[in-house]
């Protein structure tokens, strides 16, 4: 029977087999022990990582006012303690309360008939030559058609997320704006709760204790979850997520 199916089909259902065993070994061999932490790496080394390349103003040098030790574009005449080179920490307070509610309703119907015959002289030499006693050509035909709709949705939302980050300078982009990401593991018993920040924020933003809030993020990229025992058990098998994406019912 698994003959007659399509070769891209087995092909992934092999691999999901495959992917299955592998997953169930790799569990098999952590049971009684806690889940392992990452180790500390750079960021730009990682599977995935490109630099962000933005549209950005022809760069300024910088210019020294004659018999003065300002320097053009200083924000303080000392030393600025805040982030603004390649591997600063900075600390991002991410906060996200969201809630929403949302409920639609749709319907629709239709009705149609239709109807078509012949009458008069036209319509008695019909009847009595063409069409049997039964029938008449004054009512050839008859068309009824109706359809209905009806559709709801809704939708109830709330997320509330309050935490503190600290985040790594990875990039200096050409018009000053920093790139940062901030990544942050923590272990309680058998779960570990992952917490990623990453995004572009400009160094007026920051305030004088080294932080900035996560709404003045561009191109903000936010990640909450986590991994280990608990994890686990809240995900379907791996066959159920196979099944969700082969079937077509």
């Amino acid at each position: 029977m698994l003959t007659s199916l399509p070769r891209h089909l087995l092909a992934s259902i092999a691999l999901a087999a495959l992917a299955a065993g592998c997953s169930t070994a790799d569990q098999l061999a952590q049971v009684g022990k806690q889940p392992a932490l990452n180790a500390i790496q750079d960021p730009t080394t990682t599977p995935g990582y490109r630099p962000v390349q933005m549209p950005m103003p022809e760069p300024q040098q910088v210019h020294y006012n004659a018999n003065s030790l300002w320097q053009s574009g200083s924000r303080a005449f000392f030393k600025d303690q805040r982030a603004s080179q390649v591997g600063d920490i900075l600390t991002v307070v991410v906060t996200i309360d969201d809630e929403a509610e949302i409920d639609n309703a749709t319907e629709r119907s239709r009705t149609e008939a239709n109807g078509a015959g012949v009458g008069g002289a036209l319509g008695t030499a019909i009847d009595t030559i063409f069409l049997p006693a039964d029938m008449a050509a004054s009512n050839l035909g008859n068309v009824n058609s109706s359809s209905s709709f009806q559709g709801s949705g809704s939708v109830d939302r709330e997320e509330a997320i309050q935490t503190s980050i600290a985040a790594v300078v990875t990039q200096v982009l050409p018009n000053g704006n920093l790139v940062i990401e901030g990544r942050q593991e923590v272990r309680v018993n058998f779960e570990v709760r992952e917490l990623i920040v990453a995004g572009i924020v400009r160094p007026e933003d920051i305030t004088a204790n080294n932080r900035i809030a996560s709404e003045q993020i561009a191109e903000a990229r936010i990640g909450y979850g986590g991994r280990g025992q608990i994890t686990t058990v809240q995900q379907p098998r791996v066959g159920n997520q196979v099944l969700d994406i082969l079937l077509p019912f």
